[in-house]
């Protein structure tokens, strides 16, 4: 179904992947205060690159709903802790009905998490790298039309970035995947035109510090 907005009780005009009924409530929340939204918090950005690989195959209101029991079996997504997990932690969260049991995205968590301590070994940073991948104003639209969001779903750069992650050892970073990452760390603003929050995720970017 194409991309468009709606218009909800309150009279702002959002977004239409916000929805209605049961998910109303916890998408509009997501949307207005977090997606699109700058950042380079290291923290942040790892759990949404973990939790960007738990969704595939899902839906993200799925995965927002158990976000806080991730982030409380999860070390609270310090990569540092989490690459200590083992054999047992993984048998332990397998067995987690707060989470997403899938052995393969849990063994996959824990990888990236090591594979984010070696890059800080080296003196690089998750967020540096995200960041690099940045389009550059002439290669992204000034308006983002329902036409234009139905058919975003990777992009140059967000194939770029995980080629870059895989030869880091990453795992479950695939251009879709990442590309939904950028959209969420504001790396790219992909709220649509006449969306009161696009104009505010706008702003923000314009007055975000790059990390180098």
């Amino acid at each position: 179904m194409p991309l468009s907005l709606i218009c909800h009780a309150d009279g702002r005009a959002r977004c239409s992947w916000c929805g209605e009924g049961d998910a109303l409530a916890d998408y509009i929340a997501y949307h207005d205060h977090e997606w699109g939204m700058p950042t380079a918090d290291p923290v942040r950005l790892f759990e949404k690159l973990t939790l960007e690989g738990f969704q595939s195959g899902l839906s993200w209101l799925t995965v927002l709903r158990k976000r806080e029991r991730f982030r409380q079996v999860f070390a609270g997504f310090d990569a540092a802790k989490l690459a200590k997990f083992g054999e047992a932690d993984v048998t332990r969260l397998l067995q987690d009905t707060g989470i997403i049991r899938h052995r393969g995205k849990i063994e996959s968590a824990i990888n990236n998490a090591k594979r984010v301590c070696e890059m800080a070994e080296r003196g690089e940073s998750l967020a540096a790298l995200i960041w690099q991948h940045e389009p550059k104003p002439a290669q992204r639209p000034k308006r983002i039309t329902p036409e234009m969001a139905s058919t975003l779903a990777q992009t140059e750069q967000s194939l770029a970035f995980s080629k870059t992650l895989k030869k880091r050892g990453f795992s479950f970073v695939g251009p879709t995947t990442m590309y939904a990452l950028m959209q969420s760390m504001g790396v790219v603003n992909d709220h649509l035109e006449g969306c009161s929050a696009r104009d505010r995720v706008e702003a923000a970017r314009k007055q975000f510090v790059r990390p180098v």
